[in-house]
């Protein structure tokens, strides 16, 4: 039988919401305490573990950790015995949106003082956790860039999309001086470095801004990809080795009708300029030849299971192509509040029910049953053992899964 032993111990992957951002009203968002994450860390890592799930994005809180370059790591502490405890495998997310608030992110001393934080991350957990690590140094460098360079919905909150340019340029900067650093303190580290997947569409009646739409779809979507692994901007210092793996974020609203301010609006299912997911992550692949996971993705509400469905249809389709899909993240674990409304969202693998003050975690059963199909499907384990790297994945067995089923793209996936 062929081999092909995968990068991560579980193709299913998941995480937890842990934006630090400053948010336009100016207050500093902690989403790992509004969600509870940080009071219930333990019973959430056990969550995952019992649905074999054993790869987790989990964030260090730069803002809130680094004090004037000094950083103190104590408050993940309960993270690192929760993984150990439930067997979990982190994917350390360094950069949720926020910075410290003595920094200014269009100036050099950014680049260099990233660079330190990333490099004392690695020292503190890479002795505490068992490798492989992996480390996405700045989570969503083009979301990032629109949502605090051009619509000023956060910190720096700028308004213009030059501003937008140079802010993703600053963060390309320091995402890839980051990379360094921590390969100076693990050479083996492996980098996922995250942004959304989208389509950008003109309205019908603006044929003029046809240009517009495919310049977003085709040219800003990847600019950052294309800084870190050295297409552009090689001055940057970016390379293949420090792109490493791409993770392309899967939502329904990221196929849009392009708008001239402000964010697009999402195309309505059934909409045939929509496009399949598939054909999608085919112009990452043939872009970068690079290891892929979808990095997030979720439905809403009780569009969970049919979602997932879709997607993992979409993502066979992918692997038959012959594509390096190494895993799909059910992102998030547990439910997190709408950024404007703070209403709960309804997209996680557990729902959030309210109850006296306490957060209590409510698996969503038909997503988990739907899940537990794809397992065993693929001949995935539904539970965790002792070691889950003891057998590492099979990925053999998922592009087996891939041929068998001969899943076609679909256009209705959103």
């Amino acid at each position: 039988m062929a081999r092909h032993p995968g990068i991560f111990p579980t193709f299913f992957l998941s995480g937890f919401e842990c934006s630090t951002f400053l948010w336009k009203d100016g207050r500093r968002r902690n989403l790992v305490a509004e969600t509870g994450h940080d009071r219930h860390t333990a019973e959430d890592y056990r969550i995952l573990g019992s649905l074999g799930i054993a790869v987790a994005r989990e964030g260090i809180p730069w803002p809130l950790v680094d004090r004037g370059g000094a950083c103190d790591f104590s408050m993940i502490d309960p993270c690192i015995a929760a993984m150990n405890a439930s067997k979990i495998t982190p994917i350390w997310d360094l950069c949720h949106y926020g910075y410290p608030d003595d920094l200014d992110p269009f100036s050099d001393g950014f680049t260099e003082r990233f660079a330190q934080y990333c490099r004392a991350c690695a020292e503190y957990v890479v002795p505490k956790l068992r490798g492989p690590h992996f480390f996405t140094p700045i989570n969503e460098i083009t979301f990032f860039s629109f949502c605090a360079g051009e619509w000023g919905w956060a910190a720096p909150y700028r308004c213009s999309r030059e501003d937008r340019r140079r802010l993703l340029q600053a963060l390309c900067r320091a995402a890839i001086a980051g990379v360094k650093a921590i390969r100076e303190v693990d050479p083996q580290a492996r980098m996922v470095h995250i942004d959304p997947l989208v389509n950008v569409v003109a309205p019908r009646e603006r044929p003029d801004q046809e240009e517009a739409a495919r310049y977003e779809t085709y040219v800003d979507t990847f600019l950052a990809w294309d800084i870190i692994c050295g297409r552009e901007h090689p001055e940057f210092g970016g390379s293949p080795e420090i792109l490493d793996i791409v993770g392309a974020n899967v939502y329904s609203f990221g196929q849009m009708e392009y708008r001239e301010s402000g964010p697009h609006a999402p195309l309505e299912p059934g909409d045939e300029r929509i496009l399949p997911l598939c054909d999608l992550l085919g112009t990452v692949w043939q872009r970068y030849r690079r290891p892929m996971i979808i990095g997030e993705t979720s439905g809403l509400g009780h569009g969970r299971p049919d979602w997932l469905r879709d997607v993992m249809g979409e993502s066979l389709a992918a692997v038959r192509r012959g594509m390096d899909l190494q895993g799909v993240c059910l992102f998030p674990a547990v439910d997190m509040p709408d950024w404007h409304t703070g209403e709960w969202v309804g997209n996680g693998i557990c729902d959030v029910h309210e109850d006296g003050g306490e957060l209590k975690r409510v698996p969503n059963q038909a997503y988990v049953d739907e899940l537990r199909r794809w397992q065993k499907e693929l001949n995935r384990v539904t539970s965790l053992d002792e070691d889950p790297f003891s057998d590492p994945v099979e990925l053999q067995d998922v592009v087996d899964a891939a041929h068998r089923l001969d899943i076609r793209p679909d256009k209705d996936w959103a």
